[in-house]
């Protein structure tokens, strides 16, 4: 690890009073460790701004059931700025670092207009599917007093879907299509390739609790 690495995680933990285990040191470190793959897959990205950017860029976090949800990227950019003013980093860095984090969040809606937001959203989003994202799914609808799925009915076939009450509705409503959302080759390609072991599990999961899967149907698939 480097010493702006360090430096890094070292503002992260003092700054970070949340026990959400989805959004902690170790998910800034895969993010950061996907964000530098993609960059030198693509061999561009300046990758002091992609490492501070996936550092700092949960480091306001408001609980996804909060009203002020889409502002929680806004405010960490905000937060970031004092932090990256004690590195060795230029104010067209800093800029660049607020950018992406602003741009990084699903519910902010923010485009991301340079190549290090891009590569950072890519990234972040890795950690929604695959096992990660089955794993902080199920952690994330514990944490919200929402049940695991419909026992009687477990896809949705004759009930509106609803991922406040049951996790495995999340992965229609949107894991399943997040790839599709990716703004880089690479990003898609890696997301694609966790879409379907995620596929996988929900066909495991409705073999066991006695379900067809409904491969027919999009949001399914």
């Amino acid at each position: 690890m480097t010493e702006f690495e360090s430096k890094l995680e070292t503002a992260l933990l003092e700054h970070d009073n949340s026990e959400d285990a989805s959004h902690d040191l170790f998910h800034a470190r895969r993010v950061k460790l996907a964000a530098l793959e993609i960059s030198k897959r693509r061999n561009e990205g300046d990758h002091e701004v992609l490492i501070a950017a996936a550092y700092l860029h949960d480091l306001v976090n408001v609980p996804k059931n909060s009203p002020d949800r889409a502002k929680a990227s806004t405010l960490s950019a905000q937060a970031a700025e004092p932090i990256l003013r004690n590195l060795t980093v230029s104010d067209e860095q800093i800029t660049s670092i607020q950018h992406a984090i602003e741009a990084h969040s699903f519910s902010a809606g923010i485009e991301p207009k340079t190549i290090e937001a891009q590569i950072l959203q890519d990234a972040d989003r890795l950690e929604s599917v695959g096992a990660i994202g089955i794993a902080r799914t199920f952690y994330i609808a514990s944490s919200m007093n929402s049940g695991l799925f419909d026992g009687g009915d477990l896809f949705g076939e004759n009930r509106d879907l609803n991922d406040k009450t049951y996790a495995v509705d999340h992965f229609a409503l949107k894991l399943l299509q997040l790839h599709k959302t990716m703004c880089t080759k690479e990003g898609r390609e890696v997301a694609k390739e966790r879409t379907d072991y995620m596929i996988g599990f929900l066909k495991q999961l409705a073999a066991e609790t006695g379900f067809d899967y409904p491969a027919g149907n999009e949001r399914w698939s």
